[in-house]
């Protein structure tokens, strides 16, 4: 019996550690208590990432040189990673899988069933089929397939953050907590992780194959890339499905004669402005329209209609006025105290309404209200527009 030689370098160590991290976070989300469809999406996104650096973490200790059985072991399916990430973005907005979602797992399963078949083939067979029909035609297909479905799912959830972010904006006055900025930017990685694999795949054409040892950096970027996933995942683990509450039944249609939805929105805002419910954090849509006596659909139109702005920055607007006029009287007082005492729920939602309502940075507004002559100015200023 031949011995075995395993190589433990640096290039195992980094992925091994990589992939065990990602697992734990992976497991952490499963057990969550909150938005419990989202995040076991994403924890069965994390592993699917984990499971592409497996054959790695372990090729380069030499495992399949000493153990040729572990040929076509279905570690890595990587036409799972798109859909994961697209569902998880779905499951987002209400805490269910988007319609028709078994579908989109079809071509993973197809994958995974041909690599368990092809492992559990005799040694012989597996070897030749490896080095033979599946290396000339099935691996350049899926190669081929898997750069297809991350661009299109890429894609597909650039759409959905856009409409799930438009929702929220005409829902929660606290929106920019529940808008997941950091799966975009998770996003805009698959791109150019995609790039990166375009240029390994053209320097494998043009110089007549490359090994995996020259492919390190991209493994060891796949893996940073789960672990952001991960770490940004968690940290969001706990937010609630922001858009469960129901729908209103359809509005009435309204009289044949205009309805003048100026005046009806100046009307709602004075009454939200006069009784201070703007300045509850996790203020929304529904909440509002049941303390000013109307319902949901016709607060939106009012707002959308007769202010040009949608239901978060018609909040907004308020709570930044508010951190004006507290700076008027009181313009040593900390601006970030001031803002959450106004219902802002962070720093750069403050930063954000602030320069969007009067055009400059909370900090630059302070400065000139106190100068006596810059006060009629800034009054003045009117929100500015996108």
């Amino acid at each position: 019996m031949g011995e075995t030689h395993l190589y433990l370098g640096w290039r195992t160590a980094i992925l091994g550690l990589l992939v065990l991290q990602i697992l734990a976070f992976a497991a952490a989300l499963a057990t969550t208590d909150t938005n419990r469809t989202a995040n076991r999406l994403l924890g069965a996104a994390l592993v699917a990432i984990a499971g592409l650096l497996v054959p790695y973490a372990i090729g380069f200790a030499g495992a399949y040189d000493n153990w040729r059985g572990l040929t076509f072991a279905p570690f890595a399916i990587p036409l799972i990673l798109g859909p994961l990430l697209y569902g998880y973005a779905c499951a987002l907005e209400e805490d269910r899988l988007p319609a028709h979602f078994a579908w989109h797992l079809a071509p993973p399963l197809a994958q995974l069933a041909y690599f368990t078949v092809c492992f559990l083939l005799p040694l012989d067979a597996k070897w030749d089929w490896y080095t033979g029909g599946h290396a000339a035609f099935v691996a350049p297909l899926f190669k081929i397939l898997t750069i297809v479905s991350l661009a299109g799912y890429a894609w597909a959830i650039g759409n959905v953050l856009r409409r799930y972010r438009t929702r929220l904006a005409n829902q929660r006055s606290d929106d920019d907590r529940f808008s997941a900025h950091w799966l975009s930017r998770v996003q805009a990685a698959i791109v150019f992780g995609l790039a990166v694999e375009a240029v390994f795949w053209l320097w494998a054409t043009l110089t007549g194959g490359i090994d995996y040892f020259q492919e390190t950096g991209l493994y060891v970027l796949l893996g940073a890339l789960g672990l952001y996933l991960g770490a940004a995942g968690w940290r969001h683990a706990g937010l609630p499905a922001p858009l469960t509450a129901p729908e209103d039944p359809p509005a009435a249609p309204e009289a044949a004669r205009p309805v003048d939805w100026a005046a009806i929105a100046i009307a709602f805002a004075a009454q939200t402005s006069r009784e201070g419910w703007w300045r509850e954090p996790d203020l929304t849509l529904p909440r509002l329209s049941r303390r000013l006596g109307t319902n949901s659909g016709r607060l939106s139109r009012a707002i959308n209609l007769g202010l040009g702005v949608n239901f978060s920055a018609f909040i907004n607007d308020l709570r930044a006025e508010g951190v004006a006029e507290a700076l008027r009287s009181r313009a040593e007082a900390d601006l970030l105290d001031l803002a959450f005492e106004m219902g802002f729920a962070s720093k750069a939602s403050f930063n954000r309404a602030f320069r969007a309502r009067y055009g400059m940075a909370p900090s630059q507004y302070r400065r000139q209200v106190s100068n006596p002559d810059s006060l009629a100015a800034v009054a003045n200023l009117r929100r500015a527009k996108a």
